[in-house]
Formats: C-alpha cells, sequence, structure tokens
C-alpha cells in the first residue's frame, strides 16, 4: 500500500492496495476505471449496521470482566461464610487467581477490542459523482482503508484539476485562408 506520492514514468501513484489504484491518471477498483478529470464530488455514507460487531465488542468485555466478577465473588464468599481457616485460605488464594487469569488475557482481549473498532460496524461506503452521475467506488468495514482512500482520491483529483488548469489550451488548427489571398 502506498501512502505517499511515488512517481513511475511520470504517472504518480497516490494509493494501491490489492483491490484499488489511485495514479494521477485514474481511479481504478476492481474491474472499473475512472479518469480523474471526470471526478467532481467525492463523499462518504454510513450504510447497514453489523450488530455482530456489537456482539463481539460485548462477548470480549464479558471475558475481560468476568475473571475479576468471579474473584470478587470468591473474597465475598470466602470472608461470609463459616468455614475452617484452611477452606477460607484456599477460598481466598483461588480467587486471587482466578482473578490473576484476566493480567496475561488482558493484551489479547484489548487487541481484539482495537480490531473490532478497526474494522468498524458500519458499512463504510466511498463514493464519487462522475460525469454527473452518483457511482459508488468502495465499500467497506474497515474505516481506516476507506479514510486513506479518500484521502488519496482527493489529492488525486485537486493534482489533476491543477494540472489540467495549468496546462495550456489545445492549439485550434488557423482557419484556412481562401485561396488567392
Amino acid at each position: 500500500m502506498i501512502h505517499e506520492r511515488e512517481e513511475v514514468a511520470g504517472v504518480f501513484t497516490y494509493y494501491d492496495d490489492k483491490s484499488v489504484r489511485i495514479t494521477s491518471v485514474e481511479f481504478q477498483a476492481e474491474q472499473q476505471r475512472y479518469p480523474l478529470t471526470d471526478v467532481d464530488r467525492i463523499w462518504q455514507r454510513r450504510g447497514a449496521r453489523y450488530w455482530r460487531a456489537y456482539a463481539g465488542r460485548g462477548m470480549v468485555g464479558i471475558a475481560f470482566v468476568a475473571p475479576v466478577v468471579t474473584a470478587i465473588l470468591g473474597l465475598v464468599t470466602a470472608l461470609s461464610i463459616d468455614a475452617s481457616s484452611t477452606v477460607t485460605v484456599a477460598l481466598v488464594g483461588g480467587s486471587i487467581l482466578v482473578g490473576l487469569i484476566i493480567v496475561p488475557l488482558a493484551d489479547l482481549l484489548l487487541g481484539l477490542l482495537d480490531d473490532s473498532y478497526d474494522r468498524g460496524a458500519h458499512q463504510l461506503e466511498l463514493w464519487a459523482q462522475v460525469r454527473q452521475t452518483p457511482v459508488l467506488l468502495v465499500s467497506s468495514r474497515d474505516a481506516l482503508r476507506i479514510g486513506r482512500i479518500h484521502r488519496a482520491l482527493r489529492r488525486a483529483v485537486e493534482a489533476a484539476l491543477e494540472a489540467e488548469a495549468l496546462s495550456p489550451p489545445p492549439a485550434r488548427p488557423s482557419p484556412a485562408l481562401p485561396p488567392g489571398s
């Protein structure tokens, strides 16, 4: 994936991944190609919500809190029942060990939670107006990817428009003079 402009044979590449390529000439996604000079407006839209993402985050939260709650319940039980000191010490020790289970799992669980936010809970869509027609360019739950593509496409379109404005107009053929003039 290219984040910075990279030039090859006079064509700059603004973004390139497995399915999207943005150059100083065109936007290409899957089998579709659009010249940048035909792109007028670019916008994002949030699509359908994925409830599975919320359920997954909830499960990670439960996995994070469950050992701590279990340990607290064990400690309360150990201290409130009338048992021998051996049983009480075993319950307190077991509760502390159950509570400490979260320590090695915390990094894994927090990583899963972070990844779920990267993937997002909505389908994100990147649209553009191409030749006066709204066109869906890319659709993904990956908010970081959609944001990168959006920024790269904006930079590429702005550069293409600047280049077009700076280039001299095409030379017009001069009108033919009548013979004998």
